[in-house]
């Protein structure tokens, strides 16, 4: 019995020792540094307890936490430019000491963050040489030098009004909102209260394959706000989040941030557009770092500012990276942007990705208030070593495991590498909450209607309202009622349907069309797998598409030169769609149409004494379309996706095939088309559109069936049609087309005092289209063709394209209020051809960042 009693004596004397024994304790000591003038928070300031190996720097905010065990009673602030302060520290005590620097007079001169006071140069500047460095060992510090990697990636997205207004706040129309107005977070960013309305955590586990390379991605949890599917896709926002915040990789030529490719500063290329320095040496696991602080030598280019710790263990790998942006950069609606990466070493010695947090602020017009992203990723268990199955790599790139929207709120505490904030997890309450407010649906409910242009109505949507009302030369007044029905209606059968009536020709229009989902999700969802079949009288533009959505938009009533070529038609259409879910699609379809002559256009035939003039006749035709778009990422709308786009190419191949005397198909015709689409980034020279494409019509067909360059009498510019081209003006049964619109997102107006100000960037296109009529199809050699059409005078209007290829080009300024682009645009061919201009002016809305 007394030994015992011994035993714990003595365990508790140990304790007693433990806590009395400095040496044995923890001291912990976090402050924030400011400047001593201007108060504000001072980033990448040196933290160190002197006499020891511990050390740290600010974070963006000018935040920092230290942590040691050894005996030490003075901790130590230094920033270039800036007097060191050295302050007294109670040991084995957790305590707060914050700090304001004051610059020092002495080296004010010399401080390296003014550069344009001193003289830099590339040469014998050992900051460059250590860059260099480090681009000459990024191959082996990339994740890709391994032959196999697998890891565990947990990602929170977020999204905050910042500084609501207090007006908001205090409205008695919010009042009943009370509950999610206070719950702010005011910690996060000093001097700001960010009020979230989303948050959305992921958790996925990762494979990487060197040869041949693959990648796989397996969701296994997801856990986030969803808003009512009747107005808003939620699928869409995590699509959109994703594509404004991309994974990081600071090894990559290019970091691609807020759809921007920002130069990384350690491309290959970084000491052309960087300014190094090195700013101080610190010491992290044992391992000595070199700061290295960059700028930007042009502010307005999308050119990252901050630190990097560079390893000096002969690896020359990238330990942490605190970045940021200009005030001036050439990016609109963000007022300020900061990434942080962090690096752990791993067993070999090498260091991975450990750790992202990227901010932005969002602000309309560079203003103060407006929405605040964040979002930050967690890397755990980097595995490098285990072979990985080829089995894992088979099917789609990312998957989604069946239970991963279905996760406990148990599984989430387990699995967060950190726990929520308070905010945060009010969050998902308070926003379950509020969607389930009348009063919200009914804000929501109005939203969409004038955003989206359709009126829900539980089973039924009715729109698109910017159809209701348009004019042209034959329709004159032209109204317009339609809608169509909801998954609230049913998850497999979809209807859609529009009326409309022109006051002119006082003739009716209609659609009526019937969806039948084979895979028994909405046709709005990928993949689709549905049959579709549609009736419609319409009237339209020879060689514009027909669509439920055309050219009874308001603002495309507006037109310039002669708009008398026109059409009836009635449609008959039957189509499958099926999408593999690799982003391979086929597209099967039968059309039956009958085109009939309105307005100034008349279907004669070459030889009077035929028939003087058709009223109409009738086509019959068969087609197979064939899509590929490697990695491809959309928005969902209401009617129709756009397309986010990315480096990989998006190939499209169709086939139709007109058969004469089925169901009072007048003609036998084949007809192969087909064109690539890529986005080429240029880095700091911009990107580049191109399209290259082609087709071949095999077969004696009237101009109506051949090919109809898409023209554009608009005012609006058009991607993919001539500014400068007549409706009806060209045809072919066989062509080649190009279209190149290239962005240098101010490369060059950045270095001009007024346009760099402005943030004005510039733009230049080049179309050209080049084919021709074989003379089995020309009306001048068949008697039974009909003639091409021609003006008042007996002069023809339409023309095939042996003579030369159709180009045009146009400069242009974009970026203008940041949503304006003004091109010039200037016709170099066939420049001889009647109600032609050579000259024109257009315009388009285009939002950017």
């Amino acid at each position: 019995m007394g030994l015992k009693i011994s035993r714990w004596l003595g365990l508790v004397l140990v304790l007693l020792i433990a806590v009395q024994v400095p040496g044995w304790a923890q001291t912990i000591v976090r402050g924030t540094v400011k400047d001593a003038v201007s108060g504000d928070p001072m980033p990448f300031v040196s933290v160190a307890i002197k006499g020891t190996t511990s050390g740290t720097t600010t974070d963006v905010q000018g935040n920092y936490e230290l942590q040691t065990t050894e005996q030490a009673g003075k901790i130590q602030f230094t920033f270039l430019g800036y007097l060191t302060e050295t302050r007294e520290i109670a040991i084995g005590q957790t305590q707060t000491i914050n700090i304001s620097l004051k610059e020092s007079n002495k080296t004010l001169d010399e401080v390296v963050i003014k550069p344009k006071k001193e003289k830099y140069r590339n040469k014998n500047n050992p900051a460059v040489e250590l860059i260099r460095r480090v681009i000459e060992h990024k191959k082996q510090n990339r994740m890709e030098h391994y032959d196999y990697v697998s890891y565990q990636e947990y990602e929170k997205m977020q999204v905050a009004i910042n500084n609501t207004p207090e007006a908001i706040k205090k409205n008695f129309l919010f009042r009943k909102y009370k509950f999610v107005l206070d719950n702010v977070d005011t910690t996060k960013i000093a001097g700001k209260a960010l009020l979230p309305v989303y948050l959305e955590e992921n958790i996925s586990q990762k494979y990487f394959r060197k040869s041949p390379e693959k990648k796989k991605v397996i969701v296994t949890a997801t856990k986030r706000i969803n808003f009512d599917e009747r107005y808003i896709n939620n699928e869409s926002i995590t699509t959109y989040l994703k594509h404004l915040y991309q994974d990081v990789d600071l090894y990559e030529n290019n970091v691609y941030v807020v759809t921007n490719s920002f130069l990384s500063p350690i491309a290959d290329m970084s000491p052309t557009f960087y300014k190094f320095y090195i700013t101080d040496t610190v010491s992290a696991d044992g391992i000595k770092l070199v700061e290295l602080s960059l700028f930007p030598r042009n502010k307005n280019d999308l050119l990252f500012q901050g630190k990097l710790y560079i390893t000096l263990d002969g690896n020359y790998a990238v330990q942490k990276a605190v970045l940021g942006v200009s005030k001036d950069v050439n990016l609109n609606w963000v007022t300020s942007l900061d990434l942080t990466l962090d690096f752990e070493r791993s067993a070999d010695g090498r260091y991975h990705p450990s750790k992202s947090n990227l901010l932005v602020n969002f602000g309309l017009f560079q203003g103060k208030k407006g929405l605040f992203g964040e979002r930050s990723v967690t890397i755990r268990n980097f595995n490098m070593t285990d072979r990985i199955a080829d089995s894992v790599f088979k099917g789609q790139e990312t998957v989604r495991a069946d239970s991963s929207l279905n996760h406990t709120n148990d599984y989430w505490l387990q699995n967060r590498p950190d726990s929520l904030t308070a905010v945060e997890a009010n969050t998902y309450r308070n926003m379950d909450s509020l969607n389930n407010m009348k009063s919200f649906k009914t804000l929501m409910w109005i939203g969409t209607t004038f955003l989206a242009g359709y009126n829900v109505n539980g089973p039924v949507e009715i729109g698109p309202l910017s159809t209701f009302y348009s004019f042209n030369p034959v329709e004159g007044f032209r109204l317009r009622f339609g809608g169509r029905t909801t998954t609230q209606f049913s998850k497999r059968f979809y209807t859609e349907a529009y009326g409309a009536y022109g006051f002119k020709d006082e003739r009716w229009k209609f659609y009526l069309g019937g969806t039948y989902s084979i895979n028994n999700k909405s046709i709005y969802t990928y993949p689709l797998s549905y049959f579709r079949a549609s009736f419609q009288r319409e009237t339209s533009i020879p060689g514009q598409d027909l669509q439920f959505v055309q050219e009874d938009n308001l603002l495309l009533s507006f037109k310039r030169g002669i708009n008398d070529k026109w059409m009836y038609n009635d449609i008959l259409r039957l189509e499958y769609v099926y999408e593999f879910g690799d982003h391979m699609s086929v597209r099967a379809q039968y059309k039956n149409q009958k085109q009939e002559a309105a307005g100034g256009l008349d279907f004669i035939y070459s030889d009077a004494a035929l028939k003087d003039t058709v009223r109409s006749f009738r086509n019959s035709e068969f087609g197979v379309e064939w899509r590929w778009a490697p990695h491809e990422q959309f928005f969902q709308r209401k009617l129709y996706r756009t397309p986010i786009p990315n480096p990989y190419p998006i190939i499209t191949v169709r086939f139709n095939a007109g058969v004469k005397g089925f169901l009072g198909g007048e003609y036998n015709y084949q007809a192969i088309r087909g064109n690539i689409y890529k986005r080429f980034y240029l880095s700091q020279l911009g990107l580049a559109d191109v399209i290259v494409g082609g087709g071949y019509i095999f077969g004696k067909v009237p101009y109506p069936l051949l090919d109809i360059a898409k023209a554009n009498q608009t005012y609006a510019y058009q991607l993919q049609a001539y500014s400068l081209m007549n409706f009806l003006e060209f045809v072919s049964d066989r062509y080649v087309n190009l279209n190149i619109d290239y962005h240098m997102y101010g490369f060059i107006f950045n270095k001009i005092p007024l346009f760099k100000k402005l943030k004005l960037r510039e733009v230049a296109t080049f179309k050209l289209l080049y084919g021709g009529v074989r003379a089995e199809n020309r009306p001048t050699n068949d008697p039974t063709l009909f003639r091409f059409p021609v003006d008042q005078y007996g002069r023809t209007t339409t023309y095939s394209l042996e003579k030369e290829p159709y180009m045009e080009v146009s400069v242009g300024v974009e970026n203008i209020l940041n949503l304006f682009r003004v091109d010039l645009v200037k016709r170099l061919s066939y420049l001889d051809h009647p109600y032609i201009s050579d000259l024109g002016i257009r315009a388009r809305i285009n939002f950017d960042f």
